[in-house]
């Protein structure tokens, strides 16, 4: 028996050992949760309730680029202190059963953001479900942020409209926005009803960009010292580019351009990110952390405007031949070698995907995000005392 009790705590002790403990964020580096693995919550968000820090993204574990596999639902974290999380769970799993479905592991299921509804007291999270043909939403509600999640719409074009990256926004009288990309056109605000499960009809348009790779999409939004700002990407698909900060005085703007808020980044890839969300940390003065995915690490070599030159082309703008023929030799060269030397996944697939989490800076309303290889809350001051 004491043997038995040894080897227990022997284990026990290793397992200890093993688990990373992380005291700073270090951005483009691999992250793991507490077992160990490799966090899966892509173009993710964090919510905070009862004074517990809530991650939850995209599960792309088994997003190799082999197959038609594109998600295995959210997945969900904890944490006390935003560097170690502990995985919850995968609150709103793929539905494995039925192709087609919007929870299909073959469905193009991205950017999940969730409300609590004080008035219904329902959590309620809406999906980006894309399709070959359009894109629309799915909407679930559930009692707890761990579920069960219960789909109450789907297929919904918000006011008519074929709806792209999104983010959901709750104001401090509990009324709720809608801000998204109308689907290679411009940025949508649109008014959310009272249960949060649809919107209402009220729309504004902003931000009108010619076609893609220059229509924003991915909106941020935060609110800071009176002022709403949205951060967007441009429309490259997974590859980064050039972010763009836009500021409006009400919800519904009018939005001005603040320009690209990494001036530092002479990549102009937003230093190899695409930004989710941003999370103004609790108890901190002035710390808001732009939460980016690096999708593909492994292309980070790939310039900016070779990817410019390729989106161009596809939608019949002006560009350099030359660098699109470069873009896609040198990625089709890559895909080569991946499978010479046996890889399990492709150099573009999200199985790969790592985050970029780095503080914002400000200049009056300006918005500066610069490069950190490491850094910590505690270089940041506390809130004054009320």
């Amino acid at each position: 028996m004491k043997k038995i009790f040894s080897l227990i705590v022997f284990l026990l002790a290793a397992a200890a050992l093993a688990a990373p403990c992380y005291d700073s964020f270090r951005p483009g580096e691999e992250w793991l949760d507490t077992d160990g693995n490799p966090i899966h919550a892509h173009g993710g968000s964090i919510i905070v309730i009862d004074g517990i820090y809530y991650w939850y993204g995209e599960n792309k574990e088994k997003t190799t680029g082999f197959d038609d596999v594109w998600h295995m639902g959210v997945n969900l974290y904890s944490s006390t202190d935003l560097y170690n999380w502990k995985k919850v769970g995968t609150i709103i799993p793929p539905d494995l059963d039925h192709p087609g479905a919007p929870l299909h592991p073959a469905s193009c299921m991205d950017r999940p953001h969730i409300l609590y509804n004080d008035r219904t007291k329902k959590f309620v999270c809406w999906l980006k479900i894309m399709s070959k043909t359009e894109q629309g939403e799915t909407i679930l509600t559930a009692d707890s942020i761990k579920g069960p999640w219960k789909i109450v719409r789907t297929g919904l074009h918000p006011c008519g409209m074929s709806g792209g990256d999104f983010d959901l926004v709750k104001a401090y009288d509990g009324k709720a926005y809608y801000y998204f990309e109308r689907v290679h056109t411009e940025l949508i605000c649109a008014d959310l009803t009272d249960d949060y499960t649809d919107v209402t009809g009220y729309y504004t348009t902003h931000a009108p960009r010619r076609v893609p790779p220059y229509v924003r999409e991915a909106p941020a939004y935060f609110w800071r010292n009176f002022k709403n700002y949205l951060i967007t990407s441009g429309t490259t698909g997974y590859y980064p580019n050039p972010s763009e900060v836009f500021v409006a005085d009400t919800w519904h703007g009018p939005w001005v351009s603040l320009g690209d808020p990494h001036p530092s980044d002479k990549s102009r890839t937003s230093f190899h990110s695409q930004i989710s969300s941003v999370f103004k940390v609790p108890g901190k003065k002035d710390l808001y952390i732009a939460l980016g995915d690096r999708w593909l690490p492994e292309l980070m070599d790939l310039p900016y405007a070779e990817a410019e030159a390729m989106f161009a082309s596809w939608f019949k703008l002006p560009y350099d031949p030359k660098l699109c023929d470069s873009f896609e030799r040198r990625l089709s060269e890559r895909r080569k070698e991946w499978e010479k030397a046996g890889r399990n996944c492709r150099p573009d697939a999200t199985v790969m995907a790592r985050y970029v989490w780095l503080p914002l800076k400000f200049d009056g309303d300006k918005v500066v995000i610069e490069w950190r290889d490491s850094w910590r809350i505690s270089e940041f001051a506390d809130e004054d005392p009320q």
